[in-house]
């Protein structure tokens, strides 16, 4: 029997594997996709501190896992202190120091990456991804666990503002200062169609 053209192309789609047509990654919905990172106060006067909440906006990233890999970018300059407790003038100060030189120094390494080197797969659902955090001029490796509730892949890890170096702010001589530790929260949604 003859093959013709069309018909070797129906038969080569069906011996392609499922998982072969994951190969390309999916892009991440920028507008819909949000990461929110937690900066908390210590010291002896720290009841007269704030901690703050700041958006990280994604500004490009991929998923596959076929191979397993994710990828994400933040724009440092658009991150945004979403501080509800303190006055407009408070908030625009204390966006223009995490933007300057002394924080995320955001002219000079305007973007945060992070690039994953392993995805493990945990439980349905649910994966550990490790890979390298660019911020600030460092690379550091860090470790995400990630759940997919609802459409979105979710998760928070821990990150220390020293091990990017980047000392925490401090005013009233030390009395009032930003936590080493930092907490990151990210709801990660996947483009939908081509």
């Amino acid at each position: 029997m003859k093959l013709k053209w069309p018909n070797i192309a129906i038969v080569l789609c069906m011996l392609i594997p499922a998982s072969a047509q994951t190969l390309h990654p999916m892009q991440i919905d920028t507008e819909k996709s949000v990461m929110r990172v937690h900066v908390f106060k210590s010291g002896l006067l720290s009841a007269f501190g704030h901690e703050h909440e700041i958006i990280a906006p994604i500004e490009s990233g991929s998923l596959s896992e076929q191979p397993s890999m994710v990828e994400l970018t933040v724009n440092a300059r658009m991150m945004k202190v979403e501080d509800k407790d303190v006055s407009d003038q408070d908030r625009a100060e204390i966006q223009q120091t995490m933007l300057g030189p002394k924080v995320l120094d955001s002219e000079q390494f305007p973007q945060i990456r992070f690039h994953s080197t392993q995805l493990k797969k945990l439980a349905e659902n649910k994966w550990q991804a490790e890979g390298e955090l660019s911020l600030h001029g460092q690379t550091r490796p860090v470790r995400l666990l990630v759940s997919n509730q609802n459409g979105a892949y979710k998760g928070s890890t821990e990150l220390k503002q020293k091990d990017f170096g980047i000392t925490p702010v401090t005013a009233g001589g030390g009395s009032v200062k930003t936590k080493n530790e930092l907490r990151v929260e990210y709801e990660i949604y996947i483009k939908s169609g081509p």
